[in-house]
């Protein structure tokens, strides 16, 4: 049996493409406002360091992207609650209150999306998602690759 590496890569960049447009239609909040408030949300305060870690992203291209999102009123930097040297962005309350929004509209239209699937076809496929996630995440810690 021929593996369909090739058709998996289609439909994860058509994946992709509708996440995307997705999340530049949620009331002006784009894809990488939405990544670092998920993270920050799930994480707790963090520093440009921390979300360089976890986003695999340089500092300047952070600077940027949580500049855009203090501007919009979604995070502020605060000292670090644990006595470090370094400030950390937290969510504001709006910031927390446009996250769950979003990611409300977006879980409802998922819902809508995988309406007529069976439990377990929903089950499995969040397993195989995640477990597609991983494996992405073990390919760029790779320093072969």
């Amino acid at each position: 049996m021929e593996r369909r590496i090739g058709d998996i890569e289609y439909e994860q960049m058509m994946l992709s493409r509708y996440t995307i447009a997705h999340h530049r239609s949620a009331r002006g909040m784009d894809r990488s406002v939405y990544l670092l408030l998920s993270g920050i949300s799930i994480h707790g305060p963090m520093s440009i360091g921390e979300l360089s870690e976890m986003l695999h992203l340089d500092a300047s291209t952070l600077q940027r992207q949580t500049g855009a999102a203090m501007r919009a009123g979604f995070l502020e930097r605060k000292p670090d609650p644990e006595g470090g040297l370094a400030r950390k962005f937290v969510l504001t309350p709006e910031g927390e209150q446009r996250l769950v929004a979003v990611r409300d509209r977006s879980v409802d239209a998922l819902g809508k999306i995988l309406g007529d699937w069976s439990d377990d076809d929903v089950d499995r496929f969040a397993e195989l998602l995640h477990r597609f996630n991983a494996s992405i995440e073990d390919y760029r810690a790779d320093p072969r690759d």
